[in-house]
């Protein structure tokens, strides 16, 4: 039987963990958002067309964080097309994703959708086909009271009061050539620093992300990120990070290493940041935004079969498994273990496309939860407070120059609730025996103890059987939680301490 042991210290912490960490994405991408978070003819609808099983379900997320509206759409958006009248609304090609946009689902109905499931906005902005004076007018549609005449038209579009959005990301993408508008990193340096500077001149109160590399494996990595941050590293406050893991290879193994690439490719653009910073003398810090990850390969041949220009088609409808479900988890768990300095994050997408939920147009069920669901619904729960630095002691495996753990952990301790709240992945295909050390908190109790395991590597949850069920091998031997995890499982084990002082 495979051993792992574990220690945490109340001294020992990396840092608190900003409750945006566990946001999500949605932009009008396949049935994203017409047939799932939006479908006024549904018998579930509410009076502004959002469907209540939907919102019911992202509730139970706890997503504090939707960015919008893109993702490979905004690059050739244009926000005002959004605005007014329904019945006025145009319609317009998509190239993004080579479907209808009827837009009849916009700014003003997105912010109203974001007041429903209890989620701030983190507003993306064309810098694909547009720029400095279409992100300018944004700004000023949205956050400037009144008196001016794009702040009088968002008050005759029905919203008195400015929307207030504290979060900006300065376009999607732009290194990749799939996007439209796709730039150099001299010419995206340039265009992001004037806007930057003319929407904070809007309001100076605005957050900005800048666009990061797509991918690791991107040819401009490093170069990308040392030529933006050369323009930009006074105007922005977060540099995004975008990365998706696949199976295509049929290895377990190598898929269940997601997370130790995913901690690579975390610790080089810190280093790369903290480079810039030295070289240019600044006191400031730059933050990341992990504002796109997931997995990402199921849906892909079937994407290819599909017939351009459609409303609203099925696109990135991956039918997750439970190793996908794994690596979710183990992804999540490395964000956490990063709270330092990955202060957003944004799991890809929220509903229907590459997502924890999917909905049926009609008949039943309506809605359906997949297997990332469970492990992403506890980590955005209990993944609060701040981050516990672990001293841990796993057995593990090499693959490609990479030694990798077969027991990972996230440990967060909140000061509020007077808990520590322990993530622990089993990826053996056997038992392992754990020993997890709480030192230096005077008593500690267990509150619950849940898992995650029992199925086939590939089973997938259209059935609805997947549940988290409770963790029954496991005790409290002094300061010491000890016990047996299963193979391939997702654990949550939840910790009542007295706090030292």
């Amino acid at each position: 039987m495979l051993k792992a042991s574990f220690k945490i210290n109340s001294d020992n912490r990396i840092g608190k963990i900003d409750p945006r960490m566990w946001g999500s994405l949605t932009e009008q991408l396949g049935r994203g958002v017409y047939t799932g978070i939006y479908q006024p003819d549904h018998p579930l609808a509410d009076e502004n067309g959002f469907r209540k099983d939907v919102v019911s379900a992202i509730k139970k997320l706890n997503v504090p964080l939707i960015r919008y509206p893109g993702g490979n759409f905004v690059s050739g958006y244009n926000w005002e097309d959004g605005i007014g009248p329904k019945e006025e609304r145009p319609v317009k090609l998509d190239l993004a994703w080579k479907s209808i946009e009827t837009n009849q689902f916009g700014l003003h109905e997105f912010m109203k959708w974001c007041q429903t499931i209890g989620a701030q906005a983190d507003m993306a902005i064309n810098l694909g086909t547009r720029g400095i004076d279409s992100a300018r007018n944004l700004v000023e549609y949205c956050n400037f009271p009144k008196g001016t005449y794009l702040s009088d038209l968002r008050i005759k579009n029905g919203q008195t009061e400015p929307f207030n959005i504290k979060l900006w990301s300065l376009g999607n993408e732009m290194d990749g050539e799939w996007q439209i508008g796709h730039k150099t990193a001299t010419e995206y340096g340039r265009l992001a620093h004037e806007t930057a500077k003319a929407m904070k001149i809007v309001d100076p109160t605005i957050e900005l992300i800048a666009c990061g590399s797509s991918l690791h494996t991107m040819d401009t990595f490093g170069v990308w990120e040392e030529t933006i941050l050369d323009h930009i590293y006074d105007d922005v406050d977060y540099l995004s990070l975008h990365q998706y893991y696949d199976n295509d290879d049929h290895d377990i193994k190598k898929f269940l290493s997601s997370s130790v690439d995913l901690d690579s490719l975390i610790n080089d653009v810190i280093a790369i940041c903290d480079a810039v910073k030295a070289r240019k003398h600044q006191n400031k810090t730059m933050y990341l935004a992990m504002d796109e990850w997931n997995v990402w390969y199921h849906s892909k041949k079937a994407d290819d079969k599909q017939k351009p220009w459609q409303i609203a088609p099925p696109l990135l409808e991956d039918h997750y498994n439970f190793a996908d479900a794994l690596v979710v988890g183990s992804l999540a768990m490395v964000l956490m273990n990063h709270a330092d300095r990955v202060k957003i994050g944004c799991l890809a997408q929220l509903v229907n496309v590459i997502a924890p939920i999917m909905t049926n147009i009609s008949g039943t069920p309506t809605i359906w939860l997949q297997s990332i669901f469970y492990p992403f619904m506890q980590i955005s729960n209990y993944g609060q407070g701040e981050t516990l630095r672990v001293q841990s002691h796993s057995e593990s495996y090499s693959l490609e120059n990479r030694v990798v753990p077969y027991v990972e952990t996230s440990a967060a301790y909140n000061s509020a609730k007077n808990e520590i709240v322990l993530f622990i992945e089993n990826k053996a295909d056997k038992e392992v025996e754990i020993s997890y050390e709480i030192d230096d908190f005077p008593a500690i109790n267990i509150i619950e103890a849940t898992q995650f395991c029992g199925y086939d590597l590939e089973q997938t949850n259209e059935d609805q059987l997947m549940k988290i069920e409770e963790l029954k091998q496991l005790n409290l031997d002094s300061n010491r939680v000890v016990g047996k995890l299963e193979a391939y499982s997702w654990n949550m084990i939840r910790l009542s301490v007295k706090d030292k002082g």
